[in-house]
């Protein structure tokens, strides 16, 4: 799995955690890490998955659920070919699968419409989960 995601874990209602998401090489299906768009998505115990965040090429703009608005925080450093998901303030309904992908969104406008497809993405991780209690 070329896509890496970590710093999953079991905390409590209002903690946070920091996951990242490394791409072993600095190619992603051939194409520069830094060429893809890179998202978080999540998915619950018998729910589908769902998207939580993107970040565009460099960094510069940024589109979250509006479950994760004013809470979480997306960021990557493409020299180290990494995306991250800082969380606070976790909720019970936080708790999921968390998976990072790559898309490359080539031509598009970027908008949290086209960043939650998952359509679009051609390479994910392979998921780290987050449980919060309560």
């Amino acid at each position: 799995v070329q896509l890496q995601a970590s710093g999953g874990g079991s905390v409590e209602t209002g903690d946070s955690l920091r996951l990242s998401c490394a791409s072993s090489r600095r190619t992603v299906g051939g194409r520069e890490f830094s060429s893809h768009v890179m998202a978080w998505f999540r998915q619950a115990p018998g729910k589908e998955r769902e998207f939580v965040s993107a970040t565009s090429w460099g960094g510069g703009e940024t589109y979250y659920a509006n479950s994760a608005k004013g809470r979480f925080t997306i960021s990557r450093d493409n020299a180290k070919f990494t995306v991250y998901l800082q969380m606070n303030g976790l909720k019970p309904e936080d708790t999921a699968v968390y998976y990072c992908a790559a898309g490359l969104f080539e031509g598009m406008v970027l908008n949290v419409q086209s960043t939650s497809d998952t359509k679009q993405y051609r390479s994910w991780g392979q998921g780290t989960l987050v449980t919060v209690s309560s």
